[in-house]
């Protein structure tokens, strides 16, 4: 059964149909083995990505049926949704979950040539916005045409692994002086009693727990969207109005990923990078952030990311203090 567009080219403001409870209308997943050979392998991992799936679908009906909001997207949201022409393939881009690689990756299939090998394409060339092309950019009809006819997927990571992972980078280095002067100053004016002039100034050295107040104060609501660094999946990727074929875990990271490039056929000729990164944020690592945070704050941060939680299947912390 062909599903109802996601997007409505009658409205004036090109909004996305809004969410009830259910899911008739959004884009349909594709049938992820039904292009390949019955290898055990491709089969196996195709009944993983299945429950993959049906977990979102599921926490999704959940939270609509408890939700009395009703979201309408525009296309406006859909800009971290890479398109690939060639492949058929869109991508939701999550950062502090390999996008850097996934978006050289995505160059190179969309390159038509001109790169061969993701490793050669610097990573601050990933990250330029005209070297790829995201949905937002298309008409209502040619949204509703990929969402239904592209194979969609996207990466989720553990959600406090991916937060603390976002607060070391940007927040620890010092390299990162945009987002301490944009975010830092802002964050050490609000939350820290008696700042030093050069702090004020600078942003440089912003305590995990400063970042933990910033995060679940309802004047940072107030302020706008999250940056994409700490939005939720939820948020970026809005996985309740657009039907996935493709969960990817950052814990299986070239195993899905290679999975996907299987899919699309490149698979014998193209790669994931493999990817040892010694720097890495890891579970105790994160544990021991959060011990220095309050009770408080845990549970806050908690009911922030309870949505990515619960979607993407990883259970609570056991070094929360949620009682």
């Amino acid at each position: 059964m062909a599903a109802q567009s996601l997007l409505s080219s009658k409205s004036p403001l090109m909004s996305l149909q809004t969410v009830t409870c259910c899911f008739s209308f959004t884009a349909t997943s594709l049938p992820l083995s039904s292009s390949l050979p019955e290898q055990p392998e491709l089969s196996g991992a195709a009944v993983l990505h299945q429950t993959r799936r049906d977990q979102v679908v599921d926490a999704c009906r959940v939270y609509s049926a408890s939700s009395r909001k009703r979201r309408v997207l525009t296309p406006g949201d859909l800009k971290h949704l890479v398109v690939d022409e060639d492949h058929e393939l869109i991508y939701c881009y999550v950062p502090k979950v390999a996008c850097t690689n996934w978006k050289r990756v995505m160059m190179v299939l969309t390159g038509r040539g001109k790169y061969s090998d993701p490793m050669e394409i610097p990573s601050n060339e990933a990250h330029i916005p005209s070297n790829l092309k995201t949905l937002n950019q298309y008409s209502i009809a040619e949204i509703n045409h990929r969402l239904k006819n592209y194979l969609k997927f996207l990466f989720v990571r553990e959600p406090f692994e991916r937060l603390v992972s976002a607060y070391r980078n940007k927040f620890t280095l010092k390299y990162n002086s945009s987002f301490h002067k944009r975010f830092g100053t802002r964050i050490i004016r609000r939350y820290r009693k008696n700042a030093t002039q050069d702090a004020l100034l600078n942003g440089a050295d912003v305590k995990f727990k400063e970042f933990a107040e910033y995060l679940v104060d309802p004047a940072t609501q107030r302020d706008g969207p999250l940056n994409e660094h700490w939005q939720t999946v939820y948020q970026l990727c809005h996985p309740c109005h657009i039907h996935y074929d493709m969960v990817g875990k950052y814990d299986t990271l070239e195993e899905d990923a290679n999975y996907v490039l299987r899919l699309v056929g490149v698979g014998d000729s193209l790669h994931f990078p493999s990817y040892a990164k010694s720097t890495r944020t890891t579970d105790a690592m994160t544990a021991q952030f959060f011990s220095n945070i309050s009770t408080q704050q845990q549970i806050q941060l908690y009911q922030l990311y309870k949505l990515d939680f619960l979607m993407f299947n990883y259970s609570t912390p056991s070094y929360l203090r949620l009682d």
